[in-house]
């Protein structure tokens, strides 16, 4: 599955501009590998992955809530947020050449109504911007895939792989 998103990506990127990465192996590292270094901080919380109904904010190119479900199968529940339409298209378009289920939200954030156990954002924006969006639509709990260093204030879960230099802060919702 991770080569035909990879030669689909690739494709739909020469017109539409999905990604700014072209190279396979840049691809590879940055986007899936990245994106599935999300299971390692969810093993380390204790998190229960089986029936979650997990979203992906800011979606874009399917990053990284589709490499997610095709680690995890139907073990999860996914949608995905994204509010440009040529990235909607290819995300829907994905999903059948996959052969998976998934939700596409073609909206704003601001503008879901819907709630989820686990809301997931990978370069969004400011965290001071994006935390109140995330908080409206987590019932559970929020990572935010950020940068190389963690703000001490929040939790956080280090990815340590070779070539993957970040961390991903998590934040359990208050009940």
């Amino acid at each position: 599955m991770f080569e035909v998103y990879l030669r689909e990506l690739k494709r739909w990127n020469k017109v539409h501009n999905l990604t700014s990465l072209k190279e396979d192996e840049e691809i590879v590292l940055r986007h899936f590998l990245d994106s599935v270094s999300v299971s390692l901080c969810l093993e380390e919380k204790g998190i229960e992955v089986d029936g979650l109904s997990i979203c992906d904010v800011g979606s874009g190119a399917g990053f990284p809530g589709v490499p997610l479900k095709i680690y995890y199968g139907n073990r999860i529940n996914l949608t995905l947020i994204e509010a440009v339409a040529k990235k909607c298209s290819f995300l829907e378009y994905l999903k059948t050449k996959l052969g998976i289920q998934y939700r596409v939200l073609c909206k704003e954030a601001q503008k879901v109504q819907e709630s989820f156990d686990l809301v997931i954002c990978r370069a969004l924006g400011k965290l001071k911007n994006i935390l109140p969006i995330l908080e409206k639509l987590s019932s559970k709990y929020i990572l935010i895939m950020k940068g190389s260093e963690a703000p001490e204030e929040y939790p956080y879960c280090k990815v340590e792989l070779p070539d993957i230099k970040s961390y991903i802060l998590f934040l359990a919702k208050s009940k």
